[in-house]
C-alpha cells in the first residue's frame, strides 16, 4: 500500500482505512430496483420531513451530478456560500434549490437519469486512489480528508436516502449485511470529533458494540491531544454501549434521538461516557 500524503498522516486517529469502491455498483443496483418498482402514488409520500419520495431521488440525482462534475470532470462552477453563511446552512440552502428545480421532472424521467448518472458515478469511484486528498468530511471533524473517507461518507448517503425511501413506502431497511457493515463502520468514525469536547484521563476508552451479522467493535480511546480510533483495545473498557445495528444507524442519522438509543442500549461503566458517546452525529445535521 502506498504511504499516504504527508498532509493526510496525521489522520491515524480516524482509524483503519475503508475500502467501499466496490460497493456502490451492488448499492446503485439495489435503489434502481426499489425505484423501478414504486407505483405512480408512492412517488408523493413523505420521506424525510419535508420532502417526498420524488424529491430524494431527485437529491440523489444531485449528488451524483456534483461528484462527477466536481471530482471527475474538474468542473469548478456552480453555487457559493453567502457572506456568514455556516457550511450546513449552504448545504441545505443548495440542496433544497436543486429539489425544487427539479419539480418538474416527472418520477419516470428520475428514474432513467438516476440509472444513467449513478452508474457512471459507481465507475468512477471503482477507479478512484484511496489516499489521494478529497473534500472535507464535516461530522468527523476533517477539514480534507482522505478519499477512503470521503468516498465511504457517499457511500452511507446513497444508503441511508435509500432507507428513507424505502420506510416511506412501507418497506423496511435491506439487512444485507456487505452493505450495513461499511455503512456502520463509516459512521463510527464520527466518535473522535463527537467527543472532542470531553475531558477524560489519558487511556479512557469508550466502546461502541453493534450486534448482528453486519455489527462490530470501535473503541475510541483519550489520548490527550484527542480522542483516537487507533489505540488498542483494552480488556475493560471506561464505557461500553451495546446496540442493535437497526438503532445504531437510526441514531447515526438521526433518525432517533439519543435518549431514545440509550433507553434501548446495554451501557455498562460510566453512563456520562456513554451519553456523551451517543450524541454521535454521522451526517450534515
Amino acid at each position: 500500500m502506498n504511504s499516504p500524503p504527508p498532509h493526510l498522516a496525521s489522520r491515524s486517529w480516524l482509524g483503519p482505512p475503508i475500502d467501499a469502491r466496490s460497493l456502490f455498483a451492488p448499492e446503485h443496483a439495489a435503489l434502481m430496483a426499489t425505484l423501478r418498482g414504486l407505483p405512480p402514488a408512492h412517488w408523493t409520500r413523505e420521506a424525510v420531513p419535508g420532502w417526498t419520495v420524488r424529491d430524494l431521488a431527485a437529491h440523489l440525482l444531485g449528488d451524483f451530478y456534483g461528484r462527477l462534475a466536481r471530482d471527475r470532470d474538474g468542473h469548478q462552477e456552480g453555487p457559493a456560500r453567502a457572506p456568514g453563511e455556516t457550511l450546513e446552512a449552504f448545504i441545505h440552502r443548495i440542496n433544497q434549490e436543486w429539489v425544487d428545480a427539479h419539480a418538474r421532472v416527472s418520477p419516470a424521467t428520475l428514474v432513467d437519469t438516476v440509472g444513467v448518472m449513478g452508474g457512471q458515478v459507481a465507475r468512477f469511484f471503482e477507479r478512484t486512489d484511496l489516499d489521494a486528498p478529497s473534500l472535507g468530511v464535516s461530522w468527523a471533524g476533517v477539514d480534507q480528508a482522505p478519499v477512503w473517507l470521503d468516498s465511504a461518507r457517499d457511500f452511507t448517503e446513497f444508503w441511508t436516502h435509500r432507507q428513507q425511501i424505502r420506510h416511506a413506502v412501507g418497506q423496511d431497511t435491506d439487512p444485507d449485511p456487505r452493505l450495513l457493515s461499511v455503512v456502520l463502520d463509516t459512521f463510527m468514525r464520527a466518535l473522535p470529533h463527537t467527543l472532542h469536547e470531553v475531558e477524560a484521563p489519558v487511556g479512557t476508552q469508550i466502546q461502541m458494540r453493534v450486534g448482528g451479522p453486519a455489527g462490530g467493535t470501535w473503541t475510541v480511546t483519550a489520548t490527550g491531544p484527542r480522542w483516537s480510533l487507533a489505540e488498542p483495545r483494552a480488556a475493560h473498557p471506561t464505557a461500553l454501549v451495546r446496540l442493535d445495528a437497526e438503532t445504531a444507524w437510526r441514531l447515526c442519522t438521526r433518525g432517533i434521538r439519543p435518549a431514545t438509543a440509550l433507553a434501548r442500549a446495554r451501557v455498562d461503566g460510566e453512563r456520562d461516557l456513554a451519553e456523551a458517546a451517543c450524541r454521535i452525529v454521522s451526517i450534515v445535521y
